[in-house]
């Protein structure tokens, strides 16, 4: 994935849109350390965002579905009724079923959950660049079908990731239903460390295939749980 960007004209142009600003600065510093991506600029509400679309040119939002002035999907809607020619990825604090139904609905490329890591961000942007890049002409149907699948196609397994251990992480993953598991939980049921675990846990997320989830206890840092999405 390292030349993804030589097929790209120009840096595509990132508009961050997030309620939580602190996350909405995270989020622009994951993207600007991206070679190939720049921030236009990161708005808070939702009429913050639709002056930025009419006003910047925008290849890409990254849309926080809770806004202080109203829904991100609202806005969504919005931008698909005025015909903009902007993608968009959901960026949301919780799991929302209906939310995720609109979402894909309007075309949403993907609906990622926080806290979201660099990495899991960037194996996303990478993969959007990679379809622009590919959508740029087409000379038959294998052509269209090879863009299309782009967006949505899991990463390979990184280096010590086995076959027969991941069936095992996410068969364990399968039977925890909807409370997950966290990496402790999964380390104890499968013999690994627990670090090893997160590792395959992580790579899950990475694939679609996992959610992840905090959980807020009284005191110290939020446990994460990780769910099976069925992918």
């Amino acid at each position: 994935m390292s030349n993804y960007i030589l097929d790209l004209a120009a840096p595509l142009r990132v508009l961050v849109v997030d309620g939580d600003r602190t996350a909405a600065g995270t989020h622009r510093g994951q993207v600007e350390g991206l070679p190939g991506f720049t921030v236009v600029t990161t708005t808070h509400t939702a009429s913050a965002a639709r002056r930025a679309l009419v006003h910047r040119r925008v290849d890409l939002v990254l849309l926080d579905p809770r806004l202080p002035d109203g829904s991100g999907v609202h806005l969504l809607r919005w931008l698909r009724a005025t015909g903009l020619d902007v993608d968009v990825i959901a960026v949301a604090d919780t799991p929302d079923p209906a939310g995720l139904r609109a979402c894909v609905s309007l075309g949403v490329l993907h609906y990622l959950l926080k806290p979201l890591t660099g990495e899991h961000l960037r194996h996303r942007l990478v993969r959007y660049a990679q379809y622009r890049a590919a959508a740029g002409g087409f000379d038959g149907q294998e052509d269209v079908d090879r863009a299309m699948a782009v967006p949505r196609t899991p990463p390979a397994p990184p280096g010590g990731i086995s076959g027969s251990t991941l069936d095992t992480v996410r068969g364990s993953l399968r039977a925890a239903g909807g409370a997950g598991l966290t990496a402790v939980d999964l380390a104890a049921r499968v013999g690994l460390s627990r670090v090893t675990a997160r590792r395959y846990l992580e790579y899950m997320v990475l694939a679609g295939s996992a959610d992840r989830v905090p959980y807020y206890g009284t005191v110290g840092r939020p446990r994460l749980h990780y769910r099976w999405l069925g992918a």
